[in-house]
């Protein structure tokens, strides 16, 4: 029998790396809204495992002098997407990670609530990989028939002044132009918020 593309929020195109940090979605919140954001750890370096020990709280904060900053951090996204294009899922899309903190779009507060948060490895103002852009196109496609998805955005659109990522090395034409055939009805926002 073929394993489910989907399974309680898990989708099987992704490693699963269960995360403690996340909770319940508020009652009848429709998941609509998809934030992107950039993510290395320490900032700028590739390939470890410290971003999947940072979302399941088990990162030795003495390991590199920038992790004190993040002792007792406790954040989450509902995937990860690596320089290769590997993809790991953290929490269930049917719950609600911690992703985008203080935020706000189309004047709805707490994105948290109803979106699904996706980062890239990378650096906000570098450039990201050409795998990265097949597996964020792949990944939504499987997303958009599976939520009420309408809009894909950044953390600095949510959060404006306080956040920059995924800044500007992403390319949202080029987004724009892999989901026209995978998720026609997902709309590229980045900014009109």
């Amino acid at each position: 029998m073929p394993r489910p593309r989907w399974r309680d929020g898990w989708w099987a195109g992704a490693r699963a790396c269960p995360s403690p940090n996340f909770g319940p979605r508020p009652g009848g919140e429709a998941v609509t809204l998809v934030v992107l954001h950039s993510i290395s750890l320490p900032p700028g370096e590739y390939g470890g495992d410290a971003v999947e020990r940072l979302f399941t709280n088990t990162l030795d904060c003495d390991a590199h002098p920038y992790y004190e900053r993040l002792r007792g951090l406790q954040v989450s996204a509902h995937f990860v997407i690596r320089r290769g294009g590997e993809l790991l899922q953290f929490v269930s899309c049917d719950e609600r990670a911690w992703h985008a903190g203080r935020s706000s779009w189309r004047g709805r507060e707490n994105c948290n609530d109803w979106s699904i948060g996706i980062e890239l490895e990378g650096l906000e103002g570098e450039r990201f990989e050409t795998p990265q852009y097949a597996a964020l196109a792949r990944l939504l496609a499987a997303l958009a028939p599976a939520y009420p998805l309408a809009e894909i955005t950044g953390h600095e659109h949510v959060a404006p002044g306080r956040k920059l990522d995924p800044g500007p090395g992403f390319d949202w034409c080029r987004l724009e132009r892999l989901l026209v055939r995978r998720a026609p009805t997902l709309q590229v926002a980045p900014a009109r918020g």
